[in-house]
């Protein structure tokens, strides 16, 4: 049987995780948002790029002993309906049962989004109803136009923003208290700061 293009699939709904993934492979990368097939956003920046790599390697010093951390592309399949693609997710070691060959089946201890100006709304709107509704203990945005942290934890089906960290402010995690840095460790790690590039 033929695998469906992306043009057809959009045209079915509800779009299933298992349609899904058996689709034809055009390069591009989606996500199902409570059913409907999304393409998402054009390729990252690189300073998107380089700030999910330090972040993970930052991640990865201090909590790798305690949690797998994995940065996108990976399918983290809330639903049959809803598959998203974070920037970094963190899972604790107790809870490996929920990583699967096809990807993560269940809700992340921690989410992490890096913003950008064409995702914005998505992740602070959009994406914050939604792994709240599926049960992720704790989520940050990471702005990278003002090279904040929103850091979110959820108090019943809802999130409360605790803090938002700039600069020197030592970021601490609710769901990973092993996590122990700053913005400003991050971004002097980086290879060209923001700041340079147009």
């Amino acid at each position: 049987m033929k695998k469906k293009t992306y043009e057809e699939l959009i045209k079915e709904t509800p779009v299933t995780y298992d349609m899904y993934a058996d689709m034809e492979d055009d390069g591009r990368r989606y996500e199902i948002s409570d059913g409907v097939l999304e393409l998402m956003s054009p390729a990252p920046t690189t300073t998107h790029q380089s700030f999910v790599y330090e972040l993970q390697y930052k991640l990865n010093e201090s909590c790798r002993n305690e949690y797998i951390i994995y940065s996108s592309p990976i399918d983290v399949i809330l639903s049959d309906t809803e598959v998203r693609q974070p920037d970094l997710i963190m899972i604790h070691r107790i809870r490996m049962d929920i990583i699967e060959k096809r990807g993560i089946n269940g809700a992340p201890d921690l989410v992490v989004e890096i913003s950008s100006e064409h995702s914005r709304r998505r992740d602070k709107v959009q994406k914050r109803i939604v792994y709240a509704k599926y049960g992720v203990p704790e989520y940050w945005i990471v702005d990278l136009s003002n090279l904040t942290l929103e850091q979110y934890v959820l108090d019943g089906d809802r999130y409360e923003l605790i803090d938002v960290y700039a600069e020197d402010d030592k970021i601490s995690s609710k769901a990973a208290l092993c996590a122990s840095f700053s913005m400003n460790e991050i971004v002097r790690s980086l290879p060209v700061h923001p700041d340079l590039l147009d």
